[in-house]
């Protein structure tokens, strides 16, 4: 069985412990797996004064800071994922990406630009239900507009879960989504190795 090369992006709480416990989880399975921090170093308690921060730094700044960290190795053909925030911008990386192998995201998505090409790119999206960040009506239009790209998109709902449960350290916290949530997320993995393969 190969491994995937997996770019793994922080929520607006920064690169915080449960981000390299994910990443551990990962590298369990035997992929390769990459924690860029696009906050230098910043993290947060509360998801409020995370987002001033990102406001502060700006999105385009934030971005620029996430193609840097993904360009040497997006020749290998990267898996791009990430938790909320790092989510929407592991989509936008994807979405801009020809080489990519699928995307990750968990409790996030982005906006889809009009011209978006996700020929084929496998997505599978983990998002609490109902989620404040992620409403019905946009994740409904966010389906939509993917698979107009031409993704190929899996949603799953977790009921009752916090919007960030997969992070232990958060009230969010729900342990049996979260489990079931890296079930199906490292399936999905083992997916694309074999059409790799």
């Amino acid at each position: 069985m190969g491994s995937m090369n997996i770019m793994l992006f922080h929520s607006t709480y920064g690169l915080r412990p449960a981000v390299h416990r994910a990443a551990d989880r990962l590298r369990a399975a035997g992929h390769e797996v990459w924690t860029p921090d696009l906050f230098e170093g910043r993290t947060f308690d509360t998801v409020e004064e995370g987002m001033e921060f990102k406001d502060e730094v700006g999105k385009d700044e934030l971005l620029k800071r996430a193609v840097l960290a993904a360009a040497p190795y997006s020749e290998r053909g990267l898996v791009y994922a990430g938790f909320s925030f790092g989510a929407s911008v592991a989509q936008t990386l994807a979405l801009g990406d020809e080489k990519a192998k699928g995307l990750l995201l968990l409790h996030g998505t982005s906006d889809i630009a009009e011209n978006a090409e996700a020929d084929g790119l496998p997505v599978q999206l983990h998002v609490a239900e109902p989620d404040p960040f992620e409403t019905d009506d946009w994740l409904t239009a966010w389906y939509l507009g993917m698979g107009r790209a031409g993704a190929d998109v899996e949603v799953y709902r977790y009921a009752g879960a916090g919007h960030l449960y997969t992070d232990p350290d958060l009230p969010d916290h729900d342990e049996e989504a979260a489990e079931a949530t890296w079930r199906t997320a490292l399936g999905f993995l083992d997916s694309l190795e074999e059409d790799a393969g």
